[in-house]
């Protein structure tokens, strides 16, 4: 056994800090709202949701448009809408302020079970089982060029951080495992459609996907177990990331690129530190699979949606500290300032030593 397993099995269970209750199947999808006090939940019972994270009660009416099933939410930049991907194949714009449908934008055949959007807010894309991806105009909601045939069902659609890109991941052949058939994920061009770069290493279905704030490193997540992380440059594999028992169904990064968040079938969410590809602390229990996680705006607290109808949120703040790791929470700003001061400390330890001495 490996010394990082032992480490994480003698280690004390971490519990969460509030439960969500409520849903009547599962919860697929769990954000962060603006203001650090509610977070949103979307579930194939049809609704999204609005929760208090200070007492895990639900706020105000669930957020229905017929009786669509929900699969995966994801919040604009600037905090004032969110878009959902639907059962129906259709994507829906919601007014945050008033919990209505702005927008229904229609095209997908079969379900959307990925949303994106671009950093500046103009664009969304989507990933449908159809096979295709669609690049949606906020302003209008009419579709970027033609929609794009992936060549495989897809489960993940991301822009790279300056919109110049997207990454698409899925699988080649659906429900038909047998064992041969590896997902690539592709690599496309946003502004021309245009295929880029597909990346093969994952031996199974890629079900998610994410890029560094940077851009510098894209990181995927597959029924093979397996984390992966690839250089945006070379589009070569940079590190394995093992540690889940069964397949890895969402991952996260945290605002700052430092820590990673990755929600398994295993029953458990992972916190990995991505300056060395371990995992942070023990894993963070479930009672069933894990569908979904995301970081606060400030990196300190994570969501998660579970199959046993809840969600959860976890004080990663206090998980890094635990782990002597606080310098994980830090953005580059913070390092800097911290720099500074250990130069200076030093500095004057020198002078002082040297003046004492003389």
């Amino acid at each position: 056994m490996s010394s990082t397993s032992v480490r994480r099995e003698e280690a004390s269970a971490i519990t969460s800090c509030q439960k969500f209750q409520g849903h009547t199947d599962y919860v697929y999808g769990a954000i962060h709202l603006p203001g650090k006090e509610r977070v949103m939940t979307c579930s194939p019972d049809g609704s999204l949701r609005v929760w208090s994270l200070k007492s895990g009660k639900q706020i105000g009416d669930d957020w229905r448009d017929g009786e669509t099933e929900m699969w995966t939410i994801t919040l604009s930049p600037d905090g004032k809408k969110v878009v959902s991907g639907s059962y129906d194949g259709g994507v829906r714009l919601w007014d945050i302020d008033t919990g209505k449908v702005i927008e229904r934008w229609m095209g997908h055949t079969q379900i959307v079970n990925s949303v994106c959007w671009s950093r500046d807010g103009q664009r969304v894309s989507s990933g449908s089982l159809d096979g295709t991806a669609r690049q949606w105009d906020v302003e209008n909601g009419e579709t970027i060029l033609t929609p794009i045939k992936a060549g495989h069902t897809l489960f993940a659609v991301v822009y790279s951080p300056d919109m110049t890109l997207f990454a698409t991941s899925g699988a080649e052949r659906p429900w038909q495992y047998t064992g041969d058939n590896k997902s690539a994920i592709r690599i496309w061009n946003a502004k021309t459609g245009e295929l880029v770069a597909t990346l093969e290493g994952h031996t199974h279905w890629v079900r998610c996907l994410v890029w560094t704030p940077d851009g510098k490193t894209l990181i995927s997540g597959s029924n093979d177990f397996s984390i992966r992380t690839w250089n945006t440059s070379t589009w070569k594999q940079i590190a394995l990331l093992e540690g889940h028992t069964s397949l890895v169904e969402c991952i996260a990064i945290s605002p700052n690129g430092r820590i990673l968040a990755s929600a398994s079938w295993d029953n458990t969410a992972l916190l990995w530190n991505l300056d060395n590809n371990q995992p942070i602390s023990s894993p963070l229990q479930h009672p069933f699979f894990v569908n979904s996680v995301s970081f606060s705006v400030d990196g300190k607290l994570l969501a998660t949606g579970c199959w046993d109808k809840n969600a959860y949120t976890w004080d990663v703040s206090a998980i890094v500290k635990e782990a002597c790791l606080d310098e994980l929470l830090l953005d580059e700003r913070d390092k800097s300032i911290l720099a500074v001061r250990d130069t200076f400390i030093i500095r004057s330890h020198y002078l002082f030593v040297w003046t004492y001495v003389g």
